[in-house]
């Protein structure tokens, strides 16, 4: 009896003791869980974001399959790696501004959608695919798809504009022209010798600087500004604020473009413009430069945000206005060769126009495959 009332009295001791432990530890944990760096712990024991004004990471530069270094359509390119549309020049390993759904570093946004696979065959060699600023991004990003798949082939890809384009392919200069205008456009080529290409329907809307507070304008007031007539944007529905036009050189297929169906061929005001030599150029100054109004390629608006986008009539570049050309400001992609296209150079326009390029980098770049554009464009 006494030994049992012995181990009783060392029970209660024992469990007295342990009640205490578990006590303090309480005390000292305080009764919630533990946060992790940069989190603060809920009372159920969650965790969120420390607050609204901590360091968000920075979010990916690239994806599965999409992009990642930033060269600038407009100039020089060799297809190895990635790129966005933007200005400068720069020669490096191949270059696409794609990206799936998200922003790639030099901030062009993309739609989601699949990305290209590569061709069906690969042909090996060395080529070269200069001219037309407007069509670059579309060429560098299909010649990236390609050169991946197909290591031992080179794409060197550049701008230089279509008239660059045009005059290089038929001199021998480049093994591919690319242009926004037919080759019965430009002086000096004879049209027999080169094969021309339709690879996309390429649209060119007029960009204005943000400070402009208009969003459409008539095709006789769009006349009026590039001649001249109309210097304020308060003699066209906008505010009181000087008009700054940005133009292309004459040797530019946008130009030629943007003057045929837009300015009904009327010449542009002398002296009264500034002149940028590249399509990111030309984004670069409207954005930088309050009241500003020029033209560019629909790929440009995705990687450069700060554009204001002015419709034609009351309409927007879409397909549909395209495609029955109540939006008439667009061209054919053309991609010329010096007489019929052989070896890597047939290849590799072969994959441009294949449903791997047409259903992905073509849309997703703001291009139009050319069997969707039910108007005709002639030279």
């Amino acid at each position: 009896m006494k030994a049992r009332t012995v181990w009783n009295g060392r029970s209660f001791v024992i469990l007295t003791i342990a009640a205490l432990f578990v006590s303090l530890m309480l005390a000292a944990c305080g009764g919630s869980a533990t946060a992790t760096p940069g989190t603060a712990a809920t009372s159920a024991g969650a965790t969120k974001p420390a607050s609204a004004s901590s360091p968000a990471a920075s979010p990916a530069a690239t994806t599965s399959g999409s992009t990642a270094a930033t060269t600038a359509p407009g100039t020089s390119a060799s297809a190895v790696a990635t790129t966005a549309p933007s200005t400068g020049s720069a020669t490096t390993s191949a270059a696409s501004p794609v990206t799936t759904g998200t922003v790639a570093s030099g901030g062009s946004a993309v739609a989601s959608g699949g990305q290209p696979k590569g061709p069906a065959a690969c042909v090996d060699g060395s080529i070269v695919s200069l001219g037309s600023t407007a069509l670059q991004p579309l060429v560098e990003a299909a010649a990236k798809a390609y050169t991946t798949k197909c290591p031992n082939a080179k794409i060197n890809v550049q701008g230089g504009g279509s008239g660059t384009g045009l005059t290089q392919v038929f001199s021998g200069g480049a093994t591919i022209g690319n242009s926004d205008i037919f080759a019965e456009e430009r002086e000096g080529i004879d049209v027999k010798q080169v094969v021309d290409h339709q690879v996309v329907v390429q649209g060119f809307a007029m960009a204005a600087n943000p400070s402009v507070k208009i969003d459409t304008l008539t095709q006789q007031q769009v006349v009026d500004i590039w001649t001249g007539k109309i210097t304020n944007w308060k003699d066209a529905g906008g505010n009181d604020q000087k008009i700054t036009v940005i133009n292309r050189p004459t040797s530019s297929g946008t130009r030629a473009t943007f003057k045929k169906y837009a300015l009904k061929g009327a010449s542009e005001a002398q002296g009264l413009a500034l002149t940028e030599d590249s399509t990111g150029a030309v984004a670069k100054a409207i954005t930088d430069t309050p009241g500003a109004v020029g033209y560019l390629g629909l790929a440009y608006f995705q990687s450069n945000k700060d554009l204001k986008a002015i419709k034609f009539n009351g309409k927007e570049p879409t397909p549909a206005n395209m495609s029955d050309d109540s939006y008439p400001i667009w061209s054919y992609g053309h991609m010329y060769t010096k007489g019929e296209a052989a070896g890597l150079a047939k290849s590799f326009i072969d994959y441009i126009l294949s449903d791997d390029i047409q259903t992905t980098l073509v849309p997703q770049l703001g291009y139009v495959p050319a069997t969707q554009v039910k108007a005709k464009h002639t030279p």
